[in-house]
């Protein structure tokens, strides 16, 4: 299979190169980045130097004279739905916002119109845990945002089955490379190092994509840390029914008994944990003194929550096996 990234310049294109690196099947045809067009991958990416050391990034225009079959689009929020239209003869696979919600929740969301509304209608959200046997041939994919992934999988097992009632409270940290590889003074050294702060207390842009997995209100609170690479999400709920910490366990491994990417713990996840990986860990106990689920994840949001997600759907879309290209072994010390 002929592959082109579009974005891959950035974080996330190049953990998809990274990875389509160890598929035995598939040829990078085409890298495109407009800002750093001319330049060579490998100086542009060091760490993909011996892999694609002599590949050469090109225009985002000159994906459309690929001869691609296979399109993992890495590009901001508005920017995908301006290509996808133009490429839909191949298999599409996108990383960014523009496809993971409908029309109207995008436009309230992310404030400016949405040109492929056919596209939208086509796309198959790409939660493979979910929405597996829905990704078998799909020819779109809109892969998960990062903080719902992480949300959701820890989450939606016990919202789907009813055993939380009202809203749920989210409390998030992220690694900077979640932001992107564009410099800013928010994400300077002296500004980051040592510290951590709190953003997009009340509208943060994944807060639907959340709510329509786990079926109810989201007070979700995202927290830049400073760490390279790494997600911990803990989640409060009120619990519905009683139930003892080793019955939520139980379910919890029950329900992701066929999930090989989902670790369920009975300790609380590290950040550092799935470095590294396609891997997410999850946990949940029981607090009887306020009667709330405390459910808890972790993984690496360039892996599971971008790159390595996006890989593992269109594993399953093409009828491949699902850890084509992919670990569970995450990278320790």
């Amino acid at each position: 299979m002929k592959i082109a990234v579009v974005g891959g310049s950035g974080y996330a294109g190049a953990e998809v190169l990274r990875l389509l690196a160890s598929v035995r099947d598939a040829q990078v045809v085409c890298v495109t980045g407009d800002s750093s067009a001319g330049r060579a991958l490998g100086e542009l990416h060091p760490s993909l130097s011996a892999l694609y050391g002599d590949t050469t990034i090109v225009p985002t225009a000159a994906v459309l004279d690929s001869t691609a079959d296979v399109v993992f689009v890495a590009l901001p929020h508005g920017e995908s739905q301006k290509w996808v239209p133009q490429l839909r003869t191949a298999t599409i696979i996108d990383l960014g916002a523009d496809y993971r919600l409908s029309v109207e929740a995008y436009e309230q969301w992310y404030g400016h119109a949405h040109r492929d509304r056919l596209g939208v209608a086509d796309a198959r959200y790409g939660l493979v845990e979910r929405y597996r046997d829905r990704l078998r041939g799909a020819q779109l994919i809109a892969a998960p945002g990062c903080y719902p992934t992480a949300t959701s999988l820890a989450v939606a097992p016990f919202s789907d089955a009813g055993i939380i009632t009202g809203v749920v409270t989210v409390n998030a940290l992220s690694g900077v490379s979640g932001a992107g590889r564009a410099p800013s003074d928010r994400y300077h050294f002296p500004r980051l190092a040592g510290g951590a702060e709190a953003y997009g207390m009340t509208g943060h842009r994944h807060t639907p994509e959340m709510e329509r997995e786990i079926g109810s209100l989201v007070q979700f609170t995202p927290h830049l840390i400073p760490i390279s690479r790494g997600m911990l999400v803990t989640a409060t709920a009120t619990l519905a029914r009683d139930m003892a910490s080793d019955e939520v366990y139980e379910y919890l491994l029950a329900t992701y008994q066929h999930d090989p990417c989902v670790i369920v713990r009975r300790d609380p996840p590290s950040a550092k944990d799935a470095l590294g990986s396609n891997a997410i860990h999850v946990a949940a106990v029981v607090s009887r003194r306020t009667n709330q689920l405390v459910m808890m994840s972790a993984m690496d949001n360039l892996g599971k929550g971008a790159a390595g997600q996006a890989v593992q759907a269109w594993n399953v879309a093409r009828g491949a096996n699902e850890l084509t290209g992919l670990s569970l072994a995450g990278v320790a010390p």
